[in-house]
């Protein structure tokens, strides 16, 4: 088993493992977004709708954010980006810990997550260029076991904080936003690209064909983003699902959401390791997609604690298997000149969920009831598990 572990981590560089060590940080602070809905509703007073339109903002400017990280990263490089992106987005979560009023809240939340977002797309084409093509998905699982430890970490320690004071966890998401800022420049900053081949890249993306025509790219994105927002589901309406419905408390919740990281930390590396390869990416990506179709079925028909936990654990599996390799499949059709632009392609599949997921679902809960929401977000689910199947047949 050591030596397992030993070969699933071995060959990556000193900067993915600095990359994942920043991510760490920055993600054992990833408490606000999973409470949100439930700061919303709860501490402020505001209606379900309000809330729904408040993620919304989030989403908006995560997708602007996205894109902008993704031309940036092209054209001045992935460095500066991070950086900036890090330190602005823990000043945008202390701003918003002092705020009540709903259309500056809106305005807050949007800036926040322009910046918070940025990051993604520079950091995907940072990972890219400190990985060799056969280490690219294990690196990506690096950063992603990262993401996932201090996603275990943070909703665990958020479900405490939120049951004596919501605002805790904007200072403790803004504090290691910053603190994570602060990394990146003391260790990463004599890893940034050259001057000489961020000119060169202008050059490319002027005279070569751009990830923006990309065919068979575009139809990948399009399945991603209904598995985004059948999965995202989970970290935004979940919470609110438990809390009203199956009555959790705020230590409950943050328990779930919290298993989910833990397991994937634990799993997910070996896993990667042991099956890159041997299956076809897409088809890898469609099991893994199928998979959190059975954690609606079971919202359908149970709100026990034990069920649950049960669902989680196959949402958990879902993302192990469909992830990282939708990273994998998104940057190995890029070229170092685009990189940024596929990465940020990739990256805004996630931030669409984030405007349509909440939106879809607090006007689906609003009108029709829970249930109704959990076949749609199955359906979702069903119909992107067959389309990337099918997406193995389309020509490049």
């Amino acid at each position: 088993m050591l030596s397992l572990y030993r070969n699933a981590f071995g060959g990556l560089s000193r900067q993915v493992w600095l990359l994942a060590l920043v991510m760490l940080i920055n993600r054992s602070g990833g408490m606000v977004v999973a409470f949100l809905t439930l700061y919303l509703t709860q501490k402020l007073g505001f209606s379900i709708t309000d809330a729904g339109f408040v993620m919304v903002a989030f989403g908006i400017g995560s997708i602007c954010g996205t894109f902008l990280g993704g031309k940036l990263t092209d054209w001045i490089g992935y460095f500066p980006v991070q950086l900036f992106s890090l330190f602005l987005g823990g000043i945008m979560f202390l701003l918003l810990s002092q705020t009540q009023n709903y259309y500056v809240f809106c305005t807050l939340v949007f800036f926040l997550s322009a910046f918070g977002e940025a990051y993604r797309p520079a950091n995907t084409a940072s990972i890219a260029d400190f990985s060799t093509p056969e280490t690219f998905t294990r690196s990506v699982s690096l950063i992603r076991l990262a993401i996932n430890i201090g996603w275990s970490i943070g909703p665990a320690i958020g479900g405490f904080l939120a049951s004596r004071d919501y605002t805790l966890l904007f200072w403790a998401d803004g504090l290691t936003n910053i603190g994570a800022a602060v990394l990146v420049f003391v260790f990463l900053r004599t890893s940034r690209q050259k001057r000489a081949d961020i000119k060169a890249n202008k050059v490319e993306i002027d005279s070569m064909n751009s990830a923006y025509r990309d065919r068979k790219n575009w139809i990948f994105l399009v399945f991603t983003t209904m598995y985004a927002i059948a999965f995202f589901q989970l970290f935004t309406i979940g919470p609110v699902f438990y809390k009203q419905v199956c009555a959790l408390s705020e230590i409950q919740i943050g328990y779930i959401l919290g298993l989910n990281g833990l397991i994937v930390a634990m799993v997910e590396m070996i896993l990667v390791y042991k099956i890159e390869g041997k299956f076809e990416k897409l088809y890898l990506i469609s099991f893994g997609v199928s998979l959190v179709v059975v954690n609606y079925i079971i919202f359908l028909f149970s709100h026990s604690y034990v069920w649950l936990i049960i669902g989680i654990l196959f949402a958990t599996f879902s993302e192990i298997f469909a992830m990282p390799f939708m990273n994998a499949f998104s940057i190995g059709r890029s070229k170092p000149h685009n990189r940024g632009q596929y990465s940020a392609l990739h990256s805004m599949t996630w931030s669409i969920a984030q405007i349509s997921a909440p939106l879809i679902g607090t006007q689906t809960i609003a009108h029709f009831g829970f249930d109704t929401l959990w076949y749609i977000l199955g359906s979702f689910g069903v119909v992107s598990a067959i389309g990337f199947v099918w997406l193995k047949r389309v020509k490049n």
